[in-house]
């Protein structure tokens, strides 16, 4: 008898077993990857409301995941389309190019949304729309070209952007609520025709079926009757209907859109198969925690209770079915939140503190006036947009003017005014290597960006006067975790920050595929 023969009869009969730990982890790769985005989710409101959870849905993820406590994105500032985004492709928009859910076209100097695409019309809706814009691979992209196009890829979502972001490119689909007709719709940059199985959906439990008839109110008395908050506020109980012109876009800041995910969710698995086989499936999903109707929070606390307590059940749901139709080893669920909050309207001044109102539109005349004055009158500034300069940079070109002068001077005279904390040029992005600019620069993208970007300090509001566009600048920091639950992961709470580009490393590890190609993040574990 050889060694090796000798070698495996002592390990049969001390009852060792001779695969590899690469033939073992094999065997549980997942089969489906469930990606969850939970639009605005924060850690103080997800601890506030842990009486209100049932066993088997959020509770069940924080009591037996491996939970980052820490999580945060890489960039600022950071909004959904931005966030979905980096889930999908493990980077920043310094490289994917999804600096926000718009920005300013600098060819006809107007606002384009992310996933604009006249070329391709729209199935149920009237949005055309595609995922050029996005200009590196997704996790399902990668996947789909691993696998020869056998995986199964599709993205849900209440919002375009975030169905399309999170789909990536070579997805089966990307379906999303229409805002008109209130229809689960997608692109023909997918397909040419509505999948039979959505279509017999929709005829059924569409939105547009049910929100006649549909009234939100507390899905339990105790959520209409306690205050779980510390402050004061509205308690009273609350009932909202959903009429008019925007109903649909008002619906699908309510708690009851995360019941349609849901259920269109397990439709679509059940539908197409997935996690059937042992090629790896993707289905990414994006649920809706933020205020209704973008109010204050002291405007409807009873409201975000209960869309709290909804989610909860919503996840329970999900992994109620998930349960019944899969084995434990088969599933892995990612989530986590979109990192940011809608920025609340405050009366600074009525409490005597620091304030004010950054007029972009002024700042431009001024700029015009400053540089007019060094090379002789023009309008030099093109356009401004949010907190983005936009130089006149064929006019720079015909008076010989370079780029680095005219942004370096106009940095001068912007720094000095009254609000501004911080100045940057684009090719100060560009070049930059100072640790402190990391974010900024992250979220900057050379094309869909302004010569001139300007941070104004906490608490201002900036204003464009033109089309009354404002914000409030704000530098707070929204506190998430990621939640990695399923799939042989071990309960654990991990508080060392991570960073949220770190995901799809991370799935695509787990299902031993190429992470995507602009993604240069280790992967959580």
């Amino acid at each position: 008898m050889t060694n090796r023969h000798l070698y495996i009869t002592l390990l049969a009969l001390l009852g060792f077993t001779t695969d590899s730990p690469a033939q073992e982890q094999a065997r549980t790769a997942p089969r489906l990857v469930i990606n969850i985005a939970i639009d605005q989710l924060r850690s103080d409101y997800l601890e506030a409301f842990t009486p209100l959870y049932s066993e088997g849905g959020l509770k069940r993820l924080l009591n037996g995941g491996t939970v980052f406590v820490n999580a945060s994105y890489p960039f600022t500032p950071v909004d959904r389309a931005s966030a979905i985004a980096a889930l999908s492709t493990g980077t920043t928009p310094y490289y994917n190019s999804m600096v926000g859910n718009q920005w300013l076209n600098r060819e006809t100097l107007r606002p384009v949304g992310c996933v604009d695409d006249s070329r391709f019309a729209g199935l149920l809706t009237h949005e055309m729309t595609s995922p050029d814009g996005l200009l590196t691979s997704t996790l399902g992209d990668e996947l789909k070209v691993t696998t020869g196009g056998k995986s199964l890829v599709y993205a849900i979502a209440p919002y375009r952007e975030a169905a399309v972001l999170s789909a990536g490119h070579a997805a089966d689909a990307a379906l999303w609520i229409d805002n008109v007709y209130g229809d689960w719709c997608t692109s023909t940059y997918y397909t040419n025709l509505m999948p039979s199985w959505l279509k017999v959906y929709n005829d059924k439990n569409a939105p547009a079926k049910k929100i006649v008839n549909t009234q939100w109110e507390p899905l339990y008395d105790v959520t209409g009757t306690y205050n779980y908050f510390l402050y004061t506020g509205d308690n009273k109980p609350f009932r909202h209907q959903f009429k008019g012109d925007y109903r649909f876009n008002n619906y699908k800041e309510s708690a009851l859109v995360n019941a349609d995910v849901t259920e269109l969710a397990v439709h679509c698995i059940a539908s197409t198969g997935m996690g059937q086989d042992m090629v790896p499936d993707l289905l990414s999903l994006t649920y809706y925690a933020g205020t209704y109707g973008h109010q204050r929070v002291t405007d409807c606390q009873m409201e975000l209770q209960d869309i709290y307590m909804r989610l909860d059940r919503e996840l329970q749901r999900l992994m109620a079915y998930i349960d019944l139709n899969f084995s434990a080893n088969d599933v892995l669920y990612v989530v986590t939140s979109t990192g940011y909050n809608d920025v609340e309207p405050a009366d600074y001044l009525a409490f005597r503190i620091p304030t004010g109102t950054l007029n972009m539109t002024r700042t431009a005349h001024l700029l015009n006036m400053y540089l007019g004055g060094i090379w002789g009158q023009d309008a030099y500034v093109e356009a401004t947009y949010k907190n983005h300069i936009f130089l006149n940079h064929k006019l720079l070109e015909k008076k010989k003017i370079s780029l680095n002068e005219a942004t370096s001077r106009s940095q001068e005279l912007v720094a000095m005014m009254q609000g501004v904390r911080n100045v940057y040029t684009s090719l100060q992005l560009l070049t930059a290597q100072n640790p402190q600019m990391e974010k900024i620069r992250n979220a900057f993208h050379p094309q869909r960006c302004g010569d001139i970007i300007i941070e104004a300090a906490p608490g201002w509001t900036v204003l464009n006067e033109d089309t009354q566009q404002s914000y409030v600048s704000t530098a707070s920091f929204t506190q998430f975790p990621i939640i990695i639950y399923g799939a042989g992961t071990r309960a654990e709470r991990i508080a060392t920050p991570v960073t949220t580009d770190r995901i799809a490393p991370t799935i695509a590890r787990s299902i031993r595929i190429r992470a995507p190609n602009a993604c240069s993040s280790e992967p959580l574990f």
